[in-house]
């Protein structure tokens, strides 16, 4: 994660962000800190980055890398006002002594990228090339399932798809082309449905360890809908951070050794 420090909404590069609309940059510190101490009361270990100055996204930990198996294939942002965060995650990963793939082709890591059920599933259509889902398969040897996101509003997968635990998903069958549909309908049969109300909700930028399922605290229906399913809501607010067009996992980047 990396402490918001320096967020702002300095220029419009998703339908959600509004230059004119202040924001509150002790409140983003404030409830950035409650995600994270939420994470830690549930047992897990949080790594920090220090915040860039001149880089007010860098708060989007998710979006530097996916990784699977203890690599990890770094991200090349689409847009030139992103591109320097790139250089901090590598340095992260490489510091661990991760196994990093160094990307050529754009991508947004887990903006983009899930994994579930031993397979990667990949987005495209507004930030990362598809061309780039070979090059993410080469590089992590999982089996690359690509699908298209058709709704503006969610240009990332990780705005529109979640992983729940190994086996299940959700996902708003509507951010998706209708191919891209039947790929899921066949794959994931038994995933939870969110509507439209979910994903306006940014209720499918979840973070879910199997059993809690890390929430903002918009998302009422998404948490009842889970508590359903057998796992338990974890709800923080994240109002600020949402006007840049990020909520709670684009904070959280998962390390999957």
């Amino acid at each position: 994660m990396v402490p918001p420090e320096n967020f702002a909404v300095e220029y419009e590069i998703n339908p959600w962000m509004d230059t004119s609309t202040e924001v509150d940059a002790r409140l983003a510190v404030k409830q950035w800190e409650a995600l994270k101490d939420a994470l830690i009361s549930k047992g897990h270990t949080v790594h920090t980055l220090v915040p860039e100055k001149g880089l007010p996204d860098m708060v989007f930990a998710a979006n530097g890398a996916f990784t699977v198996d203890g690599v990890a294939y770094g991200a090349k942002f689409k847009y030139p006002q992103r591109s320097d965060e790139a250089k901090a995650h590598r340095e992260f990963y490489e510091s661990r002594d991760w196994t990093f793939r160094a990307p050529t082709l754009t991508n947004e890591g887990e903006g983009d990228f899930a994994y579930a059920n031993g397979l990667i599933l990949a987005g495209y259509g507004f930030r990362t090339d598809v061309t780039a889902h070979a090059e993410a398969q080469e590089a992590l040897q999982r089996p690359v399932v690509s699908l298209k996101l058709v709704d503006p509003r969610f240009y990332h997968l990780d705005t529109a798809l979640a992983a729940l635990d190994d086996d299940n998903i959700t996902y708003y069958p509507q951010a998706f082309s209708e191919a891209s549909q039947r790929v899921l309908r066949q794959l994931f049969p038994d995933a939870l449905i969110a509507d439209e109300e979910d994903a306006e909700a940014f209720a499918l930028n979840l973070v879910s360890d199997g059993l809690n399922v890390f929430l903002n605290t918009e998302s009422v229906g998404m948490a009842t809908k889970v508590m359903d399913r057998g796992y338990v809501p974890v709800l923080t607010d994240l109002s600020e951070l949402k006007k840049g067009g990020g909520s709670v996992k684009c904070c959280i980047a998962e390390l999957r050794r």
